[in-house]
Parts: C-alpha cells; sequence; structure tokens
C-alpha cells in the first residue's frame, strides 16, 4: 500500500512539474506572439509625426508659469491655434455630487504630465555602465526648481481664465452635456 501510495506521489510530481514547463512555454509564446502583433500594429499605425503644436505642453507652460505667480504672463501665453479646442466638464464627489461645471478652455491636463523626464535614467534605480554619471539614479528637478511628484489628479483652464486642479471623479466630453444632482436614499 505505501509503495503505491509513493508511486502515485511520484506520478503527480512528474506530471505536476511536467505542467509548469508547458505552461512556462505557453506563456513565453504568448508574450513572444503579443510583442509580434504589436510590432506589427505600430508599423501599419504608426506615430503621427506631422503634430507641430501640443495642447498638452502648452497647459503644462501655462500652469509653471500659473502656480509660480507669472499670472500675466500665463493669460498672455501665445498659441498657435487660433480656435481652441472647448470642453465640458463635470467634478464629483465619491458618492456622485456635482461640485462644478466648467466650460474648459483647450483641454484637460494630468497633473502627472511633464515637460522634461524627473531622472536622467527614467524609471531605473541604478546605472551600472562605469559611466561618469556615478552608480546612481541623478534626479531632475521641474521647471520650479522643485522635486516630487504630484497629487494624482487634473487641471484645467476655463475660458475666463481660471486655473482648476480637482483630484476627484470627473465627466468629461467635448460637447456640452448636463448632469443633474443625483439624489442619494439611505435606508429602504
Amino acid at each position: 500500500m505505501k509503495r503505491k501510495l509513493l508511486i502515485v506521489g511520484l506520478i503527480s510530481c512528474s506530471l505536476l512539474l511536467t505542467g509548469c514547463e508547458l505552461d512556462e512555454t505557453s506563456t513565453s509564446s504568448d508574450v513572444d506572439n503579443t510583442l509580434s502583433v504589436g510590432d506589427k500594429l505600430v508599423e501599419n499605425q504608426p506615430t503621427p509625426t506631422d503634430i507641430d503644436y501640443s495642447l498638452e505642453r502648452y497647459n503644462l507652460i501655462k500652469r509653471a508659469y500659473w502656480v509660480n505667480g507669472m499670472r500675466d504672463k500665463a493669460r498672455s501665453l501665445p498659441s498657435p491655434i487660433s480656435d481652441m479646442p472647448l470642453g465640458y466638464i463635470v467634478l464629483l464627489t465619491d458618492n456622485g455630487s456635482v461640485v462644478g461645471r466648467f466650460v474648459v478652455d483647450g483641454k484637460v491636463t494630468s497633473l502627472n504630465s511633464y515637460l522634461t523626464p524627473d531622472s536622467e535614467f527614467y524609471e531605473q534605480e541604478y546605472y551600472g555602465g562605469g559611466s561618469s554619471v556615478g552608480d546612481g539614479n541623478h534626479w531632475l528637478p521641474d521647471v520650479d526648481g522643485s522635486y516630487g511628484s504630484n497629487d494624482d489628479g487634473i487641471f484645467f483652464f476655463t475660458t475666463d481664465g481660471k486655473y482648476i486642479e480637482w483630484t476627484g471623479t470627473y465627466l468629461y466630453s467635448d460637447i456640452p452635456f448636463e448632469v443633474d444632482d443625483p439624489i442619494v436614499k439611505v435606508g429602504e
């Protein structure tokens, strides 16, 4: 009886280990196939190279002036886009109440978008190439000389020149829409 249990155990372990090898091979093949499909799609639909002006960078430059006390410079920042797109945004609390509605001049931008990289070796903790740079990642300051990250959220400028940051839930569209204040019912 003990011998049968030992043989069954060895066969089970063998099948289990064989299954792991097949899974790794299968996973590796899936990864290779996914990368191949990605390469094919990038080749068939390349990143556009004819974008001459970035509204994202425009917002970041304008914000850099605005939050550093240079509001007149921010307000007068020229843009070659004469017909700036408009957006419509509703800011919501976690329970769905409407905090505000605004018309957005241009676009909404993430507070975690930057004009420059935050380090010499993006997403690399250590650099070990024997370079004169050294062995650690050298963090770079933002345009205002500060280091660190921003809150997760967005910012935008309204059509009447106001600056708004928001770290909550929002709805955004390029077409006007209405969201009524929801009624929250507690209990039955």
